[in-house]
C-alpha cells in the first residue's frame, strides 16, 4: 500500500453522558489540535453525543466543538458516525489519519503529532497507552503501576482513548462496528488481519478517568476495578495475578 503523507486529522471524541468530564477531555485535545495546526495538518474534530441525557451539549457547546448526535448507546456506532460525518467535511479522503480519543480522557499535548510521526514512519495503526487518574484510586494502585509498566516499553494494548488509523486501512476493514464495547479491539483484529502495519507507542500517554463504573460494562473500569479489588485484598504489587 502506498502511504501518503497526512494531510488532515479527523478526532473524534463519543461521549455518553459525560458532562463531569467532557470539558477537561476537549481542554486537552485543543492543545493537541494547536501543536498539530503549527505543523501545517488540518485536523477536523467531532464530538458524537450519544444518547445523552445531561449537560454534554452545553460543554461541547462552550468549546465550540462540533457535535454529533445519535442515539444509540453504542459506542462503535459513535464512532462510526463522528468518522463518517468529519470524512464528509475533507474534501479528499487520501491522505487522512483518524484519531480516536474518550470523554472521559484527556490527550497531551503531543498526541496528535506522535501519531503523525508513526505515521510518517510508516505505520497505518497507532496504539497509544493510557493510564488511569491515581487520584481517583488508592494508592497502592499507583504503587503497582508504576512498579509494572516500564517506559518506553508498551505492551500494546488496543485502547479507544488513543486509537490511530489511516482512513484508507479503515475504509478497507469496514470501520467501526456497531458494538456496545470491544469495538477498538474489533476493528484492529480485522487491520491486522489485513496486513496493516501496527505499532504501539507510549511517547504521548493519556490520562484517563479512574473511575470503577464505566459507561460499558465490560471496559476499561471494569478492568480498573477488578484490578484495584485484587491488590486492596492484600496481593503483592508484582503479583502475577495483577500484571
Amino acid at each position: 500500500m502506498t502511504r501518503m503523507p497526512v494531510r488532515t486529522v479527523i478526532v473524534v471524541v463519543p461521549a455518553h453522558d459525560e458532562e463531569l468530564l467532557l470539558g477537561r477531555c476537549l481542554t486537552a485535545l485543543d492543545r493537541a489540535v494547536v501543536r498539530a495546526d503549527a505543523r501545517g495538518v488540518r485536523c477536523v474534530v467531532r464530538v458524537v453525543l450519544d444518547d445523552c441525557s445531561d449537560g454534554s451539549a452545553l460543554v461541547a457547546a462552550r468549546h465550540r466543538a462540533p457535535v454529533v448526535s445519535v442515539a444509540h448507546a453504542a459506542v462503535g456506532y459513535a464512532r462510526a458516525a463522528g468518522i463518517a460525518d468529519a470524512l464528509e467535511a475533507v474534501e479528499d479522503a487520501r491522505g487522512v489519519w483518524i484519531a480516536n480519543t474518550d470523554a472521559d480522557s484527556a490527550v497531551p499535548e503531543n498526541w496528535i503529532t506522535a501519531q503523525l510521526d508513526a505515521a510518517a514512519a510508516g505505520a497505518d495503526v497507532y496504539l497509544g497507552t493510557v493510564r488511569p487518574d491515581f487520584a481517583e484510586l488508592p494508592a497502592v494502585y499507583e504503587r503497582h503501576w508504576r512498579a509494572t509498566h516500564v517506559r518506553g516499553r508498551p505492551a500494546g494494548h488496543v485502547h479507544g482513548a488513543s486509537l490511530g488509523i489511516r482512513a484508507e486501512v479503515y475504509d478497507a476493514v469496514g470501520g467501526f462496528g456497531g458494538l456496545r464495547e470491544h469495538e477498538d479491539v474489533d476493528l484492529v483484529t480485522r487491520a491486522r488481519a489485513a496486513g496493516a502495519r501496527v505499532v504501539a507507542s507510549d511517547v504521548a500517554e493519556v490520562l484517563t478517568s479512574g473511575r470503577f463504573v464505566g459507561r460499558t460494562p465490560g471496559g476499561y473500569a471494569e478492568f480498573v476495578r477488578r484490578q484495584a479489588a485484587v491488590l486492596m485484598s492484600g496481593a503483592s504489587v508484582l503479583s502475577p495475578a495483577v500484571r
